[in-house]
């Protein structure tokens, strides 16, 4: 007996099977790992921070990529922004030893992010805020890209610090 074809996959189901990508990769940065007896739970997002040098800059990549497919979704500038001000603010903030993985750890951009896109959706369907144009994104790219620098710039000035400082 033949196998019937498999039907075309919809618009909307790619839609949430990505809706659903995203949330996996939010739940593993933020939330996968609980500490036991306390019941909180931190993501391998703060795991990777510890990491000297560019464990938050990994951190960076993987938060924008949250943001940059949130993007596909047509999200008004608004909520773009902020969560680009999201990552910004845990990416420099992540690079302060000890306070910055602390900060890491408990502010949860991603989740926040993931927040934002999920509110942002249901309010589309209920005649939310207009999607953001083309020239927007480009000013995001380039919003993106100064913050990896200053964040290079940040992890680069205080291993000349701590050269300076212990002789090496």
């Amino acid at each position: 007996m033949p196998v019937p074809p498999l039907a075309p996959l919809k618009a909307v189901d790619l839609e949430d099977e990505r809706l659903k990508r995203l949330n996996a990769l939010g739940h593993f940065l933020d939330n996968s790992i609980r500490i036991p007896g306390v019941g909180y739970r931190v993501g391998y997002d703060a795991v990777i921070g510890l990491i000297p040098g560019v464990g938050d800059l990994i951190g960076f990549v993987l938060s924008i990529y949250i943001v940059l497919a949130a993007t596909r979704y047509r999200l008004p500038a608004s909520a773009v922004l902020r969560m680009v001000l999201n990552v910004g603010l845990e990416t420099l903030l992540g690079t302060v030893p000890l306070v910055g993985d602390l900060f890491d750890a408990t502010y949860k951009a991603n989740a926040r992010n993931l927040d934002l896109l999920r509110a942002h959706l249901a309010a589309r369907t209920q005649g939310g805020a207009p999607p953001s144009n083309l020239r927007f994104y480009a000013g995001l790219f380039l919003a993106l890209a100064g913050i990896l620098a200053l964040a290079a710039l940040m992890l680069f000035s205080l291993t000349r610090a701590l050269q300076a400082l212990f002789g090496s």
